[in-house]
């Protein structure tokens, strides 16, 4: 249990993340950061790399921002950086780059994602800090933090030095859980989510739409995790039914040109939009019908939670999070079973029926009032401090 800072003052505490890009992890940082209690917490922000769409704003509204590398177009400075990168992922050992990069003297460390960052926080050399990890997605079904670690061995022994590993869903711990039986440190910690704010930005422009059709809409990266690839081809198929619809994919990622190819070969270029990123998604959200999720893993969905606060319904593949989100039994949207041949059906059916669409509305609206940032920063600040 973390009393105070060892200053006599704010509990000094240090969030390490790999970057600030548009990821869920680190839009949720953002949010932690941003709504901590700063009467009691002095914060401090460490990326590897200075880069990604936070990369700006977050060393704003923090006391401390320290990075290791960062890019900025010179051949000869960014060749070293890589190198650095490259240095601290795959050579260097985890104590020798906390003793090099790592500021030191917290009172609390907090590895912020799995993977580079769990690792060099568990080499610590700050006996007296308590030490936090974050779980963000599904490890079983998406064990990507493999290449961070030599072996399933040494991940296990990580996460075993910390104090608590807060995993963002009942899915993320039982996943951990079952790659690592022998863990008792696990705790479920839900995303803080400013729905304040999103209502406030959901009505700072207006949006159009497509008259006649069911407008929806997904938020992610552009990645294969996400499964635009294969939400494309079953959109073909609604279409050949003659369903009218009309699907905003905000995002980037790499998969963009795969997904362009996707849209040409579907016949699809009046039906699907690639948007972007777009720093304020809500008025996109607030202008749909429906939101989509074809994800073939999650953590815990950020979008999907904003779709639920702006009364957004929701149909989702079956992935970590989304039955505490909408319910066992469907109660706040619908959750199928994750495959291709189940969304496409869900999606014909409520594209199909103004009934069922309307159902699911009401299923949102009643959702999005249980969503109270006061409550979830409060139970992150309690588990920061132990």
């Amino acid at each position: 249990m973390v009393s105070k800072g060892k200053n006599g003052k704010r509990t000094r505490v240090l969030f390490l993340i790999e970057a600030l890009g548009e990821g869920g992890a680190e839009k949720i940082l953002h949010t932690l950061v941003s709504n901590i209690n700063r009467s009691k917490f002095e914060v401090t922000v460490v990326t590897i790399a200075k880069a990604g769409i936070y990369a700006n704003s977050i060393p704003e509204i923090v006391d401390h921002f320290k990075y290791i590398v960062n890019y900025n177009n010179h051949f000869v400075h960014d060749l070293f950086n890589k190198l650095v990168y490259k240095l601290i992922y795959q050579f260097l050992p985890s104590r020798w780059v906390y003793r090099l990069f790592i500021p030191k003297n917290h009172d609390i460390e907090c590895a912020f994602c799995e993977g580079i960052a769990t690792r060099i926080i568990s080499a610590s050399s700050n006996k007296d800090s308590r030490k936090l990890a974050w779980v963000h997605t599904d490890l079983v079904y998406n064990h990507w933090t493999r290449i961070a670690y030599k072996n399933d061995d040494e991940e296990n022994a990580c996460y075993s030095k910390f104090d608590t590993v807060a995993c963002v869903s009942r899915t993320a711990l039982d996943s951990l859980k079952t790659l690592y039986p022998t863990l008792h440190n696990l705790k479920i910690v839900y995303n803080p989510i400013d729905e304040s704010l999103i209502r406030k930005m959901a009505s700072a422009h207006s949006v159009d739409r497509k008259a006649g059709r069911i407008n929806m809409i997904t938020i992610g990266r552009l990645v294969q995790q996400k499964g635009y690839d294969r939400l494309i081809p079953i959109l073909g198929e609604l279409k050949k039914q003659g369903l009218q619809f009309f699907l905003r994919i905000l995002g980037t990622g790499t998969q963009e040109q795969l997904l362009k190819e996707l849209i040409l070969k579907y016949g699809l270029t009046q039906y699907i939009e690639l948007t972007g990123f777009k720093e304020n998604p809500y008025p996109y959200l607030a202008a749909s019908d429906l939101f989509v999720c074809s994800s073939r893993s999650e953590g815990y969905s950020t979008a999907v939670t904003e779709a639920l606060i702006l009364g957004l319904p929701v149909v989702t593949t079956e992935c970590s999070g989304m039955k505490e989100l909408l319910g066992d039994n469907n109660e706040w949207g619908l959750v199928v079973p994750n495959d291709d041949h189940s969304l496409q059906r869900a999606l014909q059916a409520v594209i199909s029926n103004p009934n069922t669409l309307q159902d699911l509305k009401n299923k949102a609206m009643a959702r999005s009032h249980d969503f109270s940032l006061k409550k979830l920063m409060t139970a992150i600040e309690n588990t920061l401090l132990g």
